[in-house]
């Protein structure tokens, strides 16, 4: 039985929108638990509820940054699409406000923000700036890592193109190993964590020297969340993340650290992964939690890149 405080908030049976779905939505977009998906009608904080007014805990909604509905951001989006929604090619208070505020947070060089609408498009705009600055093409990204669903992202994301069916690998498009010293290639009941770091590391040093050498070209970007998410939550080892970035910009590429999953505080002690690494990216992509699931992301720069 539904539960006693319920209020249907259904304009469709479920069989109604299951049949309206199966005819309309493309066969791509897949359900969860396809064989009996639940039909969820609204959500709270870290609850979300089906037709029948059923609570489940939300443990697969990666966007919603402070729950669902949190009041603060109903109230804010409610305040200012009753005010103006608009192109950001007029000047307003609030785009500039905002790109202060998270310019705050990051270390000084990085002062240059580009506001966007998701995390596909942050990454996307990210590997444009690191073509265009670098005047290369070659892209280092890591196993299972997945950075957006845009073309240009796919082909950079061994968790999409690795999969049965999915595109070939692109000849510009180089996969180091995931850093992971527990289940990876390189695991600390064997190795010490200084021998894990550059184990780890010379992958990507070794990829900058044999682009030089077959291609007589230099790197464009490497690309890497601050911990991996998709690649099963891998925290890289001490270290790693430093001589990465060292190698990658001495073959003269930029670092991009994708903080769209783990940035805004998530990762508990600082603002944004990275800064638990101590290095300092040339380029930080954030998504939707921004905006706590909201059409709302940013891509932060330095004025050289930006220029």
């Amino acid at each position: 039985l539904p539960h006693p405080a319920f209020i249907s908030m259904e304009s469709l049976s479920k069989k109604e929108t299951m049949a309206l779905r199966e005819k309309h939505i493309g066969k791509s977009c897949q359900l969860f638990f396809r064989e009996d998906p639940l039909k969820i009608t609204r959500a709270k904080a870290q609850y979300m509820y089906d037709e029948r007014g059923d609570a489940y805990l939300d443990c697969i909604n990666n966007v919603a940054h402070v729950g669902h509905c949190h009041p603060a951001v109903v109230q804010a989006g409610c305040q200012q699409m009753s005010v103006l929604n608009t192109n950001n090619r007029f000047l307003h208070d609030n785009i500039v406000l905002c790109a202060r505020r998270i310019i705050s947070t990051m270390p000084d060089k990085l002062s240059v923000c580009y506001f966007v609408n998701s995390g596909s498009e942050a990454n996307d705009l990210a590997l444009r700036l690191a073509q265009i600055h670098t005047g290369n093409k070659d892209m280092i990204t890591l196993e299972h890592a997945y950075h957006g669903h845009l073309t240009s992202l796919i082909d950079i994301s061994h968790y999409k193109f690795n999969l049965p069916g999915g595109p070939p690998q692109k000849d510009h498009v180089h996969v180091a190993s995931c850093p992971d010293i527990y289940g990876g290639k390189y695991r600390d009941c064997d190795h010490t964590k200084e021998e894990l770091s550059k184990l780890y590391s010379n992958e990507i040093k070794n990829i900058c020297a044999k682009v030089k050498e077959e291609k007589g070209e230099g790197i464009c970007a490497f690309i890497a969340e601050s911990l991996l998410s998709c690649g099963g939550q891998v925290i890289p080892p001490e270290s790693y993340l430093k001589d990465v970035y060292d190698d990658v910009r001495a073959a003269g590429g930029v670092c991009i650290a994708d903080e769209v999953q783990v940035g805004f505080g998530r990762l508990g002690k600082q603002w944004w992964g990275f800064q638990l690494h101590d290095v300092v990216p040339d380029i930080v992509t954030m998504g939707k939690p921004m905006g706590n699931g909201h059409p709302v992301a940013a891509v932060v720069t330095t004025e050289e890149i930006a220029d």
